[in-house]
């Protein structure tokens, strides 16, 4: 998982349009097909024209991204905003992006597209797509079904504040002024939280309300933070890293200045909100799980689900494809089963693997070096299937403690574009005798190299590129990605072990099943007990994982669709390449085109690798 939009609000809120990061984030590297403009004495005047002039479109229309957005900024390592975490869950945020889309949708319309080179249309159709999706997701029907849930275990700021503000994340603490920048962050976010009770108190006004589920989640994350004196917190970590420049009164200024700002300004945000959903607004939270229990959830949910695919889904036809999956990638396991020599069910097969101790990890550190020796192998197998690879480093973490319980089994977070912060892997460590290891090599192959840091470093070092394509992107090519990356560990020979090809499977599977549970929850009124126990039935989870991904679903309606449908449009594309290109399909090539112009939706990726096919590969 990824995020590559830095925001702040309820992931049914925005599109993850460029956090992502990931809210989990986000040299220059030219690849084929991704030049914005042909060779001087390629190109005519009118075409040069064309695309300076909507370059100039997208430039203006960046900047006012960053301007209203200004994490967006940070995470790319831009320091004119850093003095803010921005005015979210405000009227004056709503209309400034509102306003921003129209304005670029209308300078778009004076572009003459035909003028246009083909990469300069592909970026036109996403700036065009992109613009669209905003003024959906904008309107007061839809605001009044998303602002009022503004916070969530897995979505929330209340968390994503924690990380940035520590020292270890993408804010520099490296000079006074961003020292005092974060100062006045740690304000910003004080009042965002009072913002965030006002927009909950909407919410139990017209009857549009989080699930209990949820808010005891967050309640019980904001206790964990609140049970740590200001000394232990994430928020003291810039504290205990002076840089040695700093003078002694520099130091003790800042140190008591810390010391006030987290006792005095985020401890008592963050109590109250803690106060309010625990007492005023836990008791009226929605006992069921899924949208279409909750006041206008049908439409959205429908809404999410073509938002987050890019393609005219329905609800059924996932729920039907997945349910399809799961059967075939259940025989490929049997197939595994097999070959081990186990006796017994498959059921039985995945109860073994989940509870000897073989496959249990030894301790963080042991799985820590697990992970660095599976990236070993695959730097060395990268030049056989990729011609170009990011400049970027990858280093490979788990989580922090603080927040490790509600993570997922694994994540990325992108770096800048300078290399100057690396990506970085993120794995969970919590709860290891729950945890077994043949899923490491899959893991690592989508999270880190070649899936999730590939694409987003890739993109956002390609200065070639438009910075809404470079720092943006959509959930069903990003995971899309990362899932057809787990496919490659096939020819590279990393599932020659029959455990760690269990691994990938069981992997797989649980992308099948995420179409077959999302839809469940929240099209077919499955409970989250229901949602567990089928997972649990059809793969080889433990319940600890098995009960976390089901509770993401229910925090993220949609998202879990785009895995499964991104990677089998991947899929379909490269067959596609094969079976027409034959002898002249090079893998290589192939990668270099899906990976070239950033993430696109669906069918403008589909689009472009049709013409490459058309025009030989070449």
């Amino acid at each position: 998982m990824t995020t590559f939009r830095i925001t702040l609000l309820s992931a049914a809120a925005l599109p993850l349009a460029a956090c992502a990061t990931t809210m989990e984030n986000e040299e220059a590297i030219i690849l084929t097909g991704a030049q914005p403009m042909e060779t001087a004495g390629g190109a005519t005047a009118s075409e040069q024209t064309a695309h300076e002039r909507l370059f100039a479109i997208f430039a203006a229309a960046d900047e006012a991204e960053l301007k209203n957005n200004p994490m967006s900024a940070l995470f790319r390592g831009d320091l004119r905003y850093a003095d803010t975490l921005g005015n979210y869950l405000t009227d004056a945020y709503t209309d400034t992006e509102r306003a921003n889309a129209r304005q670029n949708l209308a300078a778009l319309e004076r572009i003459d597209r035909s003028a246009l080179n083909e990469t300069d249309r592909i970026a036109y159709d996403v700036f065009a797509y992109n613009q669209r999706e905003a003024l959906s997701n904008l309107t007061p029907e839809i605001l009044a079904l998303t602002e009022v849930r503004p916070v969530n275990h897995f979505f929330g700021f209340h968390t994503f504040y924690p990380t940035l503000a520590s020292g270890k994340g993408a804010a520099p603490f490296n000079t006074v002024e961003d020292y005092e920048n974060n100062l006045k962050r740690h304000s910003d976010y004080a009042a965002l939280v009072g913002r965030s009770i006002d927009k909950f108190r909407e919410g139990l006004d017209t009857g549009v309300l989080e699930t209990k589920l949820t808010i005891g989640n967050v309640i019980e994350q904001l206790d964990t933070q609140l049970a740590q004196s200001a000394e232990e917190s994430p928020f003291w970590g810039p504290v205990e890293n002076f840089p040695e420049s700093f003078s002694a009164a520099e130091k003790a200024r800042l140190t008591e200045a810390y010391r006030r700002s987290i006792n005095q300004e985020i401890y008592p945000a963050n109590r109250a909100l803690r106060d309010f959903l625990k007492t005023e607004y836990y008791p009226k939270a929605r006992d069921s799980v899924g949208l279409s229990q909750m006041k206008g959830g049908p439409a959205l949910y429908n809404k999410l689900i073509e938002q987050t695919t890019t393609l005219p889904l329905t609800a059924d036809t996932l729920h039907d494809l997945g349910l399809s999956e799961v059967a075939r990638i259940q025989r490929q396991m049997q197939q595994v089963k097999d070959e081990v020599g186990f006796e017994g069910t498959l059921q039985e097969f995945f109860d073994h693997i989940r509870t000897d101790p073989q496959f249990k990890p030894e301790s963080r550190e042991a799985l820590t070096e697990r992970y660095y020796e599976i990236g070993r192998k695959v730097d060395a197998l990268i030049p056989q299937y990729f011609s170009t690879v990011p400049k970027t480093p990858l280093e490979i973490r788990p989580y922090e403690p603080f927040r490790e319980k509600f993570e997922a089994g694994g994540s990325y977070q992108s770096g800048t574009p300078d290399g100057s912060r690396p990506g970085i892997f993120y794995f969970n460590a919590y709860d290891l005798p729950s945890r077994t290891t043949p899923g490491i090599t899959t893991l690592y192959l989508h999270e880190g190299a070649p899936g999730h840091h590939f694409q987003l470093s890739l993109a956002q070092e390609n200065e070639a590129l438009p910075n809404f394509i470079r720092f943006g992107g959509n959930t069903a090519y990003v995971e899309g990605w990362a899932l057809y990356s787990e496919t490659l560990g096939f020819p590279m020979g990393l599932y020659d072990d029959p455990y760690q090809r269990q691994g990938t499977l069981d992997d797989e599977i649980l992308r099948a099943m995420r179409l077959v549970v999302d839809t469940g929850l929240h099209s077919k009124g499955w409970t989250r007990e229901q949602a567990i126990e089928y997972m649990l039935a059809n793969s080889g989870m433990g319940r600890t994982d098995a009960t976390a991904e089901v509770e993401r679903y229910i925090a993220i309606p949609s998202q879990a669709l785009a895995y499964k449908v991104g990677a089998l449009k991947i899929q379909e594309l490269r067959q596609r390449a094969e079976a027409s290109l034959g002898d002249r399909f090079d893998i290589r090539t192939f990668h270099e085109q899906v990976l070239g112009t950033g993430a696109l939706p669906l069918p403008v990726l589909e689009a472009k690798i049709d013409r490459w096919i058309a025009a030989g590969g070449n």
